[in-house]
């Protein structure tokens, strides 16, 4: 994979593993257009991984696995999915990345819009 020297660039953000599978430019590609729709949410992600594996160990209908890894201030997001499909997978993948994307943001919104009280030990001092 060819990187840019622009760090704001996505493709700087994106890594992209095969375990036990040859990554094809049309793989590849897959991953990179797919990946695009999580950059969009946050300019703060530092890096998203994603691998693929194929695992011949398991049933047919569960053979190919793909993980992702979303580095970003605070926990990182981490989800995992398999099917028989490659480029289901990929699909999956990103679909429920999304939505821990979307699910992080509501949360940190509403804490920012609803705080709550604390409670101090010492009495404030009156003015």
């Amino acid at each position: 994979m060819t990187q840019s020297k622009n760090p704001t660039d996505p493709a700087t953000k994106l890594i992209i593993r095969g375990v036990h599978v040859e990554l094809t430019d049309a793989l590849r590609q897959a991953v990179e257009h797919k990946a695009e729709r999580l950059l969009r949410h946050n300019d703060y992600i530092v890096r998203i991984r994603i691998d693929l594996e194929v695992d011949k160990t398991k049933d047919i209908n569960h053979k190919f696995i793909a993980k992702g890894h979303i580095e970003i201030g605070g926990p990182d997001l981490i989800a995992s999915v398999s099917s028989e499909d490659c480029y289901k997978s990929i699909d999956l993948l990103v679909d429920k990345l999304d939505r821990l994307l979307e699910r992080r943001h509501g949360l940190r919104k509403d804490k920012r819009n609803h705080p709550h009280a604390t409670d101090l030990d010492t009495a404030l001092p009156k003015t």
